[in-house]
């Protein structure tokens, strides 16, 4: 018993019948609910995207002021919407990458082999006990070699250039809506 109180992938599932296969599979500080909890904000708090991506409200900005109210506004204002896109990127990048997905798929092989046998008994290399943080580190260096044979490195880059690119283009040119724009008059020095 007191291995299953201290396994950080058991899930209640007597307690809870509703628990699927993510509850099982993630670890207890990163459940299903938080995810699905921090995903169902994002999207109560998502701007139209009719109005997101509405021509008629791009603009140059007049002036560095301008652009910087304009990119501090925006970041505000539409912060779930960027969070989509960049979560869009990445779907993007992991998808039209083959060989990415094969990293994933050894990457997360290799937690889930090393998981069993840990449920097994303890994992224990050179003396010491492994934590939790221990096994997935060694299943990062075991998949480390896939990993930089698929490119992950450059995929990571690209997808931060792109989401740069994207929301820094949006949060520049975005006029501020009206009522922004009152909050923030400020008078010329």
């Amino acid at each position: 018993m007191e291995s299953k109180m201290s396994d950080p992938f058991s899930s209640d599932s007597e307690a809870l019948p509703a628990a699927g296969i993510m509850a099982r599979l993630l670890p207890k500080g990163l459940s299903g609910t938080v995810l699905k909890d921090w995903l169902d904000r994002r999207r109560k708090s998502i701007r139209p995207w009719a109005g997101f991506v509405d021509q008629r409200k791009f603009s140059k900005p007049k002036n560095f002021g301008d652009l910087c109210q304009r990119v501090v506004r925006n970041l505000d204002t539409y912060h779930s919407n960027y969070t989509f896109i960049f979560l869009g990127l990445i779907l993007y990048c992991i998808i039209s990458s083959p060989m990415l997905l094969i990293a994933l798929a050894v990457f997360v092989g290799a937690f889930y082999i090393i998981h069993l046998k840990s449920l097994e008994s303890k994992l224990v290399i050179f003396g010491r006990e492994l934590t939790q943080g221990h096994q997935l580190g060694l299943a990062g260096a075991v998949s480390l070699p896939v990993f930089w044979l698929a490119g992950a490195g450059a995929a990571v880059f690209w997808v931060l250039g792109a989401t740069l690119a994207v929301i820094g283009t949006h949060a520049a040119f975005r006029e501020l809506e009206s009522s922004d724009m009152e909050e923030l008059l400020m008078e010329p020095v």
